[in-house]
């Protein structure tokens, strides 16, 4: 989501810079001159010690002159018609539905990413990709025993990081249920409007849970026109793994023998007429959403939005609020002598 530009602008900026010559001038006069109505009187007995006052009513002065002149100056700039402009990006075409199916078996834990899991590259650089194409509506489905919808297709990039920040590996179960992540999304594309449809399967395992042949839901989402990408992650052998049960709350940790049916995977992308990408290292997992972002993009048309918003009336409660507390302190606190 691109942010929205704040600014600030005058409907009558001659206004505004006349303030910035009458109340400097005021000032000068007001120090050059001095009051016409003013007299220096001794207090106290001849050559005793003289009055002083309790105040430094000096100081106290000073600082009333300089909220009037602050009550004025902002008198000024209400009067300038002040506005507080906002500039947002509105686009004019729809971008993309792509809808994620996430394995997030506790294999995915494997720490065969250059030191890092499967499961956190494969969040950050999904995070990455859905943030860099702003127009798109990036969805996520987690699969493990079973497959659940997280976040539906949607262009709030802040619900989406959320989820996938609280996602936790292990918590649809200790499984691969494959044929459910794709029938889910093949559910809520269906009726997508989008003129351009993917879905991406991330996964480290075979399908090996749930009641839906992934061959059969990969065909369903050729059938309604959505592009298929499977991305096999990780590398083959034993490699270590480490990972919080979010059920027992007991840390896991060993070695984990890694292998996946590259065979089933590309059967599945066939009856999809998919893409099968393997990633057996964090660069190779780039590489693939590097690919993906290149070959699922949609020419993206913008504008922008400008607000404007006017704020006069916070201005003038201002200025009148420094006035009226001003001459309140001269009159009730300083006798009206000040």
């Amino acid at each position: 989501m691109i942010p929205a530009q704040v600014g600030f602008s005058f409907e009558r900026p001659l206004v505004a810079i006349a303030a910035l010559i009458v109340i400097p001038l005021a000032i000068f006069l007001a120090r050059k001159l001095g009051s016409p109505f003013t007299a220096s009187v001794p207090l106290g007995p001849p050559g005793g010690v003289p009055f002083k006052a309790p105040l430094n009513l000096g100081g106290i002065v000073k600082a009333l002159r300089i909220l009037e002149y602050c009550g004025a100056l902002l008198l000024f700039v209400s009067a300038a018609g002040p506005l507080i402009k906002i500039s947002e990006t509105v686009w004019l075409n729809r971008g993309a539905d792509i809808l994620f199916v996430l394995d997030i078996s506790p294999s995915m834990a494997a720490l065969d990413m250059g030191g890092v899991s499967r499961f956190n590259i494969a969040r950050e650089l999904l995070k990455n990709f859905a943030e860099h194409r702003p127009s798109d509506s990036v969805g996520l489905v987690a699969v493990g025993y079973d497959a659940a919808l997280l976040v539906p297709p949607t262009t709030d990039r802040e619900l989406l990081v959320s989820r996938l920040e609280r996602l936790r590996l292990g918590e649809m179960g200790d499984g691969t249920a494959l044929g459910m992540g794709l029938a889910l999304a093949v559910y809520h594309l269906e009726k997508s409007t989008a003129h351009r449809k993917a879905v991406v399967l991330i996964s480290d395992g075979e399908n090996n849970a749930g009641a839906i042949h992934p061959e059969t839901a990969a065909a369903m989402l050729k059938d309604i026109g959505v592009s298929l990408w499977i991305i096999g992650i990780g590398s083959g052998g034993e490699v270590p793994i480490d990972y919080i049960d979010p059920f027992t709350r007991i840390r896991r940790t060993g070695l984990f023998d890694s292998s996946y049916d590259t065979e089933a995977l590309r059967k599945i992308s066939a009856a999809g007429d998919g893409i099968l990408i393997s990633a057996p290292s964090a660069d190779a997992l780039a590489a693939a959403f590097a690919r993906l972002d290149d070959q699922e993009m949609v020419v993206r048309r913008s504008g922008t939005v400008t607000r404007f918003y006017p704020c006069y009336l916070s201005f003038m409660i201002a200025a009148l609020g420094l006035i009226i507390t001003v001459r309140f302190v001269r009159r009730f606190f300083l006798g009206g002598w000040l």
